[in-house]
């Protein structure tokens, strides 16, 4: 699976702001698209702390935008642009999102698991505003540094930096005529 670069919350929102007319729609997957009765339920910010494999603490935001399909509405288009941006407008009076954290879109249905996506494309047709969505794939932080996830060729340890230098061990001839004494550890 293709690693999607992701996007910070103040390039999504210009980009929303730069299409106000325009119909909102979401494709989660390759022809199957988020139904226009959808609703924005809420905008979620989350700070995010980890230590990964390697001991080393990491920390990010995320702002997860979350998706709800109602069983019982259908019509025919989605929301604009500009009723998406009153609704983050309205969040944004009780809750400060941060403009550089990345942006998930949260979406599920009773054919596709709920999961957090990224906004992959983000197509103007001229009538519509599409964002395309793409599943991330967990990844190792560690390898990301330069390090190795699980046992190599080499024997390193888990997530251990790749260049670091293995201890020498010393070795010793323990067959040397008449220097073995009691205590000495040779025998």
């Amino acid at each position: 699976m293709k690693n999607i670069e992701s996007m910070n919350w103040g390039d999504f929102k210009e980009a929303l702001l730069a299409n106000p007319n325009l119909d909102l729609q979401f494709q989660y997957a390759a022809d199957k698209w988020v139904d226009a009765a959808y609703h924005i339920t809420e905008i979620k910010q989350a700070p995010i702390v980890s230590v990964d494999c390697g001991g080393v603490m990491n920390s990010w935001t995320e702002v997860i935008l979350q998706l709800w399909e109602p069983n019982d509405q259908k019509q025919l288009r989605s929301m604009k642009v500009r009723k998406a941006l009153d609704i983050i407008n309205l969040v944004e009076k009780s809750l400060s999102l941060n403009p550089l954290a990345t942006v998930k879109i949260e979406f599920g249905n009773s054919e596709f698991d709920t999961r957090q996506m990224f906004p992959n494309l983000l197509i103007n047709d001229g009538e519509n505003f599409i964002i395309d969505l793409r599943a991330d794939a967990t990844q190792c932080k560690a390898i990301n540094r330069g390090g190795s996830c699980g046992t190599t060729d080499n024997y390193e340890k888990c997530c251990s930096p790749a260049s670091a230098e293995k201890p020498k061990i010393e070795m010793k001839n323990l067959a040397v005529a008449n220097n073995c004494e009691p205590e000495s550890g040779c025998c």
